[in-house]
Protein backbone atom coordinates (compact mmCIF):
# COMPACT_ATOMS: atom_id res chain seq x y z
CA UNK A 1 0.00 0.00 0.00
CA UNK A 2 1.22 3.50 -0.80
CA UNK A 3 2.41 5.54 2.18
CA UNK A 4 1.32 9.15 2.42
CA UNK A 5 4.14 11.56 1.74
CA UNK A 6 4.42 14.73 3.83
CA UNK A 7 2.99 16.64 0.85
CA UNK A 8 -0.03 14.31 0.81
CA UNK A 9 -0.43 14.66 4.56
CA UNK A 10 -0.39 18.45 4.40
CA UNK A 11 -3.04 18.34 1.71
CA UNK A 12 -5.21 16.27 4.01
CA UNK A 13 -4.48 18.61 6.92
CA UNK A 14 -5.36 21.68 4.88
CA UNK A 15 -8.70 20.33 3.74
CA UNK A 16 -9.43 18.60 7.06
CA UNK A 17 -11.54 15.84 5.58
CA UNK A 18 -13.68 18.18 3.45
CA UNK A 19 -12.68 16.26 0.34
CA UNK A 20 -13.47 12.92 1.97
CA UNK A 21 -17.07 13.66 2.86
CA UNK A 22 -18.62 12.28 -0.33
CA UNK A 23 -16.35 9.35 -1.16
CA UNK A 24 -18.05 5.95 -1.26
CA UNK A 25 -17.73 3.58 1.67
CA UNK A 26 -14.27 2.02 1.75
CA UNK A 27 -12.67 4.50 -0.66
CA UNK A 28 -10.65 6.32 2.00
CA UNK A 29 -6.88 6.43 2.28
CA UNK A 30 -5.84 3.00 3.50
CA UNK A 31 -2.40 3.88 4.83
CA UNK A 32 -3.28 7.08 6.72
CA UNK A 33 -1.97 6.92 10.29
CA UNK A 34 -4.51 8.50 12.65
CA UNK A 35 -2.92 7.12 15.83
CA UNK A 36 -1.61 10.53 16.92
CA UNK A 37 -3.71 13.26 15.38
CA UNK A 38 -4.97 16.49 16.92
CA UNK A 39 -7.45 19.05 15.61
CA UNK A 40 -6.98 22.78 16.16
CA UNK A 41 -10.07 23.93 18.09
CA UNK A 42 -9.53 27.68 18.07
CA UNK A 43 -8.71 30.37 15.51
CA UNK A 44 -5.01 29.50 15.55
CA UNK A 45 -2.27 27.97 17.68
CA UNK A 46 1.41 28.88 17.73
CA UNK A 47 4.28 26.48 17.13
CA UNK A 48 7.21 27.16 19.47
CA UNK A 49 10.85 26.21 19.01
CA UNK A 50 10.86 24.67 22.51
CA UNK A 51 8.06 23.34 24.77
CA UNK A 52 7.50 26.62 26.61
CA UNK A 53 5.84 29.99 25.99
CA UNK A 54 9.15 31.86 26.30
CA UNK A 55 10.74 30.29 23.25
CA UNK A 56 10.54 31.61 19.70
CA UNK A 57 7.32 31.24 17.71
CA UNK A 58 8.23 29.45 14.49
CA UNK A 59 4.85 28.76 12.92
CA UNK A 60 1.09 28.51 13.23
CA UNK A 61 -1.73 26.09 12.62
CA UNK A 62 -5.29 27.23 12.06
CA UNK A 63 -8.79 26.14 13.07
CA UNK A 64 -9.70 22.57 12.11
CA UNK A 65 -6.28 21.75 10.68
CA UNK A 66 -5.05 18.29 11.60
CA UNK A 67 -1.64 18.03 13.24
CA UNK A 68 0.41 14.86 13.50
CA UNK A 69 1.80 14.39 17.02
CA UNK A 70 5.26 12.84 17.04
CA UNK A 71 5.75 12.85 20.81
CA UNK A 72 4.17 14.07 24.04
CA UNK A 73 6.51 16.12 26.23
CA UNK A 74 5.99 17.02 29.89
CA UNK A 75 7.83 20.32 30.20
CA UNK A 76 6.61 21.08 33.71
CA UNK A 77 4.98 24.32 32.55
CA UNK A 78 2.28 25.37 33.07
CA UNK A 79 2.04 23.28 36.23
CA UNK A 80 -1.67 22.49 35.87
CA UNK A 81 -1.28 21.28 32.27
CA UNK A 82 2.39 20.73 31.38
CA UNK A 83 1.90 18.61 28.24
CA UNK A 84 3.25 19.83 24.90
CA UNK A 85 3.12 18.02 21.56
CA UNK A 86 6.16 17.67 19.32
CA UNK A 87 4.85 18.49 15.85
CA UNK A 88 6.32 19.34 12.47
CA UNK A 89 8.67 22.27 13.09
CA UNK A 90 8.44 22.57 16.87
CA UNK A 91 6.08 22.26 19.82
CA UNK A 92 2.43 23.12 20.44
CA UNK A 93 0.75 23.21 23.86
CA UNK A 94 -2.22 20.86 24.00
CA UNK A 95 -4.66 23.36 25.57
CA UNK A 96 -6.40 24.26 22.29
CA UNK A 97 -6.01 20.93 20.53
CA UNK A 98 -8.35 17.94 20.51
CA UNK A 99 -6.92 14.47 20.03
CA UNK A 100 -8.93 12.81 17.27
CA UNK A 101 -9.09 9.72 15.10
CA UNK A 102 -10.47 8.84 11.68
CA UNK A 103 -12.80 5.92 12.37
CA UNK A 104 -15.49 4.76 9.95
CA UNK A 105 -18.49 2.73 11.07
CA UNK A 106 -20.87 0.24 9.50
CA UNK A 107 -24.19 2.12 9.26
CA UNK A 108 -27.29 0.80 10.96
CA UNK A 109 -29.64 -0.68 8.38
CA UNK A 110 -32.77 0.63 10.04
CA UNK A 111 -34.07 2.64 12.99
CA UNK A 112 -37.58 1.81 14.16
CA UNK A 113 -40.02 4.62 13.33
CA UNK A 114 -40.70 6.87 16.28
CA UNK A 115 -37.51 5.91 18.12
CA UNK A 116 -34.11 7.54 18.40
CA UNK A 117 -30.62 6.21 19.03
CA UNK A 118 -27.55 7.92 20.50
CA UNK A 119 -24.44 8.14 18.29
CA UNK A 120 -21.06 9.89 18.46
CA UNK A 121 -18.93 11.50 15.76
CA UNK A 122 -15.78 9.43 15.13
CA UNK A 123 -13.96 11.60 12.56
CA UNK A 124 -12.25 14.95 13.23
CA UNK A 125 -15.31 16.69 11.87
CA UNK A 126 -18.16 16.09 9.47
CA UNK A 127 -20.33 18.51 7.53
CA UNK A 128 -24.04 18.21 8.29
CA UNK A 129 -26.43 18.85 5.39
CA UNK A 130 -30.05 19.98 5.31
CA UNK A 131 -32.48 19.27 2.48
CA UNK A 132 -35.29 21.60 1.41
CA UNK A 133 -37.45 21.44 -1.70
CA UNK A 134 -36.50 25.02 -2.55
CA UNK A 135 -32.71 24.79 -2.28
CA UNK A 136 -31.98 21.06 -2.28
CA UNK A 137 -29.03 19.92 -0.18
CA UNK A 138 -27.29 22.77 1.69
CA UNK A 139 -24.49 22.61 4.29
CA UNK A 140 -25.15 23.95 7.77
CA UNK A 141 -23.61 22.82 11.05
CA UNK A 142 -20.17 21.28 11.39
CA UNK A 143 -20.12 18.43 13.92
CA UNK A 144 -16.95 17.48 15.75
CA UNK A 145 -15.23 14.35 17.01
CA UNK A 146 -16.67 13.22 20.33
CA UNK A 147 -19.92 15.15 20.03
CA UNK A 148 -23.06 13.07 20.61
CA UNK A 149 -26.31 13.21 18.64
CA UNK A 150 -29.74 11.61 18.36
CA UNK A 151 -30.24 9.68 15.11
CA UNK A 152 -33.81 8.87 14.10
CA UNK A 153 -33.67 7.44 10.56
CA UNK A 154 -31.35 6.01 7.91
CA UNK A 155 -31.91 7.75 4.57
CA UNK A 156 -30.13 8.27 1.27
CA UNK A 157 -27.85 11.29 1.36
CA UNK A 158 -26.60 13.67 -1.35
CA UNK A 159 -23.97 11.13 -2.46
CA UNK A 160 -26.39 8.21 -2.65
CA UNK A 161 -24.86 6.63 0.47
CA UNK A 162 -26.58 6.05 3.86
CA UNK A 163 -26.94 9.21 5.97
CA UNK A 164 -28.51 9.53 9.41
CA UNK A 165 -31.31 12.00 10.00
CA UNK A 166 -30.40 13.92 13.16
CA UNK A 167 -32.90 15.17 15.72
CA UNK A 168 -31.74 18.42 17.37
CA UNK A 169 -33.87 19.36 20.36
CA UNK A 170 -32.94 23.07 20.16
CA UNK A 171 -33.35 24.13 16.55
CA UNK A 172 -36.56 22.27 15.70
CA UNK A 173 -35.26 21.13 12.30
CA UNK A 174 -33.71 17.86 11.25
CA UNK A 175 -30.50 17.60 9.24
CA UNK A 176 -28.40 14.74 7.91
CA UNK A 177 -24.90 13.40 8.57
CA UNK A 178 -22.98 10.74 6.67
CA UNK A 179 -23.70 7.50 8.54
CA UNK A 180 -20.17 6.08 8.49
CA UNK A 181 -19.01 9.14 10.46
CA UNK A 182 -21.07 8.18 13.53
CA UNK A 183 -20.84 5.25 15.91
CA UNK A 184 -24.09 4.03 17.37
CA UNK A 185 -23.77 3.87 21.18
CA UNK A 186 -25.83 0.98 22.59
CA UNK A 187 -27.63 1.68 25.84
CA UNK A 188 -25.43 -0.87 27.61
CA UNK A 189 -22.59 1.65 27.16
CA UNK A 190 -24.44 4.45 28.96
CA UNK A 191 -26.95 2.78 31.23
CA UNK A 192 -27.15 4.00 34.88
CA UNK A 193 -24.43 3.04 37.34
CA UNK A 194 -25.72 1.77 40.70
CA UNK A 195 -29.17 3.34 40.18
CA UNK A 196 -30.63 1.79 43.34
CA UNK A 197 -28.25 3.61 45.69
CA UNK A 198 -30.23 5.93 48.00
CA UNK A 199 -30.27 9.54 46.87
CA UNK A 200 -28.52 10.74 50.04
CA UNK A 201 -25.60 8.35 49.50
CA UNK A 202 -24.20 10.17 46.46
CA UNK A 203 -22.82 13.69 46.21
CA UNK A 204 -20.49 15.74 44.01
CA UNK A 205 -18.02 18.26 45.42
CA UNK A 206 -16.32 20.83 43.19
CA UNK A 207 -13.47 23.01 44.46
CA UNK A 208 -13.01 26.04 42.19
CA UNK A 209 -9.65 26.96 43.73
CA UNK A 210 -8.09 23.62 42.85
CA UNK A 211 -10.31 23.01 39.79
CA UNK A 212 -11.14 19.53 41.02
CA UNK A 213 -14.28 17.40 41.15
CA UNK A 214 -14.79 14.55 43.60
CA UNK A 215 -17.75 12.16 43.58
CA UNK A 216 -18.59 10.44 46.87
CA UNK A 217 -20.66 7.33 47.46
CA UNK A 218 -21.27 6.16 51.03
CA UNK A 219 -18.65 8.77 52.13
CA UNK A 220 -16.02 7.02 49.99
CA UNK A 221 -14.40 8.58 46.92
CA UNK A 222 -15.94 6.99 43.84
CA UNK A 223 -14.25 9.26 41.30
CA UNK A 224 -12.07 12.38 41.16
CA UNK A 225 -10.60 14.47 38.38
CA UNK A 226 -9.62 17.97 37.27
CA UNK A 227 -12.18 20.19 35.55
CA UNK A 228 -12.47 23.61 33.95
CA UNK A 229 -15.00 25.93 35.58
CA UNK A 230 -16.25 29.34 34.47
CA UNK A 231 -13.86 32.14 33.64
CA UNK A 232 -13.99 34.49 36.65
CA UNK A 233 -14.63 37.59 34.52
CA UNK A 234 -17.91 38.47 36.18
CA UNK A 235 -20.77 40.07 34.26
CA UNK A 236 -19.45 42.36 31.49
CA UNK A 237 -22.86 44.05 31.12
CA UNK A 238 -26.33 43.78 32.73
CA UNK A 239 -27.65 41.91 29.67
CA UNK A 240 -24.89 39.29 29.68
CA UNK A 241 -24.89 36.25 31.97
CA UNK A 242 -21.86 36.06 34.25
CA UNK A 243 -19.21 33.57 33.23
CA UNK A 244 -18.48 32.70 36.86
CA UNK A 245 -19.49 29.27 38.10
CA UNK A 246 -21.89 29.74 41.02
CA UNK A 247 -20.97 28.45 44.46
CA UNK A 248 -23.27 26.81 46.98
CA UNK A 249 -25.42 23.69 47.22
CA UNK A 250 -27.44 22.46 44.24
CA UNK A 251 -29.14 19.38 42.85
CA UNK A 252 -28.90 17.75 39.43
CA UNK A 253 -32.09 18.99 37.77
CA UNK A 254 -32.01 17.36 34.34
CA UNK A 255 -29.76 15.21 32.16
CA UNK A 256 -29.26 15.17 28.37
CA UNK A 257 -27.10 12.59 26.55
CA UNK A 258 -26.85 15.22 23.79
CA UNK A 259 -27.46 18.94 24.21
CA UNK A 260 -27.22 21.73 21.66
CA UNK A 261 -25.78 24.75 23.46
CA UNK A 262 -26.00 28.17 21.86
CA UNK A 263 -28.69 30.03 19.93
CA UNK A 264 -29.61 27.15 17.64
CA UNK A 265 -28.46 28.85 14.44
CA UNK A 266 -28.13 26.46 11.51
CA UNK A 267 -25.76 28.88 9.83
CA UNK A 268 -23.51 29.84 12.73
CA UNK A 269 -19.94 30.76 11.89
CA UNK A 270 -16.99 28.89 13.35
CA UNK A 271 -16.37 31.69 15.85
CA UNK A 272 -19.96 31.80 17.12
CA UNK A 273 -20.89 30.22 20.45
CA UNK A 274 -22.76 27.35 18.84
CA UNK A 275 -22.05 23.89 20.23
CA UNK A 276 -24.28 21.11 18.84
CA UNK A 277 -24.09 17.68 20.42
CA UNK A 278 -22.51 18.64 23.76
CA UNK A 279 -22.20 15.18 25.34
CA UNK A 280 -23.40 13.84 28.68
CA UNK A 281 -24.87 17.05 30.08
CA UNK A 282 -26.15 17.32 33.67
CA UNK A 283 -27.77 20.66 34.59
CA UNK A 284 -27.69 21.85 38.18
CA UNK A 285 -29.12 25.43 37.93
CA UNK A 286 -32.08 26.96 36.15
CA UNK A 287 -29.67 29.50 34.61
CA UNK A 288 -28.14 26.66 32.57
CA UNK A 289 -25.02 25.68 34.52
CA UNK A 290 -24.11 22.06 33.88
CA UNK A 291 -21.48 19.35 33.96
CA UNK A 292 -20.73 18.18 30.42
CA UNK A 293 -18.18 16.66 28.09
CA UNK A 294 -15.90 19.02 26.17
CA UNK A 295 -14.62 18.65 22.61
CA UNK A 296 -13.28 22.18 22.10
CA UNK A 297 -10.26 22.28 24.43
CA UNK A 298 -7.87 20.12 26.46
CA UNK A 299 -6.91 22.59 29.18
CA UNK A 300 -8.40 21.09 32.30
CA UNK A 301 -7.18 22.42 35.62
CA UNK A 302 -7.88 26.09 34.88
CA UNK A 303 -11.11 28.09 34.24
CA UNK A 304 -12.18 27.93 30.59
CA UNK A 305 -15.98 27.92 30.40
CA UNK A 306 -18.93 30.33 30.27
CA UNK A 307 -19.96 29.11 33.72
CA UNK A 308 -20.44 25.37 33.24
CA UNK A 309 -18.15 22.62 34.53
CA UNK A 310 -16.16 21.38 31.53
CA UNK A 311 -15.06 17.75 31.79
CA UNK A 312 -13.22 15.26 29.63
CA UNK A 313 -15.90 13.50 27.61
CA UNK A 314 -15.40 9.99 29.01
CA UNK A 315 -15.38 11.38 32.56
CA UNK A 316 -18.57 13.37 31.90
CA UNK A 317 -20.13 10.17 30.58
CA UNK A 318 -19.25 8.37 33.82
CA UNK A 319 -20.79 11.17 35.87
CA UNK A 320 -23.92 11.21 33.69
CA UNK A 321 -24.40 7.49 34.28
CA UNK A 322 -23.74 7.75 38.02
CA UNK A 323 -25.85 10.72 39.09
CA UNK A 324 -29.58 10.78 39.61
CA UNK A 325 -32.24 11.21 38.26
CA UNK A 326 -32.17 7.76 36.68
CA UNK A 327 -32.30 7.92 32.87
CA UNK A 328 -33.58 5.56 30.20
CA UNK A 329 -32.62 4.74 26.61
CA UNK A 330 -35.45 6.65 24.92
CA UNK A 331 -35.42 9.89 26.88
CA UNK A 332 -34.18 13.05 25.18
CA UNK A 333 -33.82 14.48 28.65
CA UNK A 334 -34.45 13.23 32.18
CA UNK A 335 -35.75 15.75 34.75
CA UNK A 336 -36.00 15.19 38.48
CA UNK A 337 -34.67 15.92 41.96
CA UNK A 338 -31.21 14.52 41.63
CA UNK A 339 -27.79 14.09 43.18
CA UNK A 340 -26.46 16.78 45.52
CA UNK A 341 -23.81 19.16 44.14
CA UNK A 342 -21.62 21.26 46.46
CA UNK A 343 -19.41 23.92 44.86
CA UNK A 344 -16.91 25.83 46.99
CA UNK A 345 -14.73 28.85 46.05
Amino acid sequence: MRRLSRRDFLKVSATTLSGLTFLPFGAYFDSFDDSSLARVTTESVSVYSQPNDDSQIVGQFFRDELIHIYKEVNSGSPAYNPIWYRVWGGYVHRSRLQKVKVLYNQPLTNIVDGTRQVAEITVPYTQAMRYTKTYGWQPNLRLYYGSVHWIEAVEEGPDGEPWYRIFDELIGFTYHVKAIHLRHIPFTDWEPLNPTAPLENKRIEVNLSTQTLTAYEHSLIAFETTISSGIPAGRPSPNVISTKTPTGEFRIMSKYPSKHMGNGSLFAGVDDYELPGVPWTCFFTEAGHAFHGTYWHDNFGTPMSHGCINMRTEEAKWLFRWVRPVHGPDRIYTPGYGTQVVITP
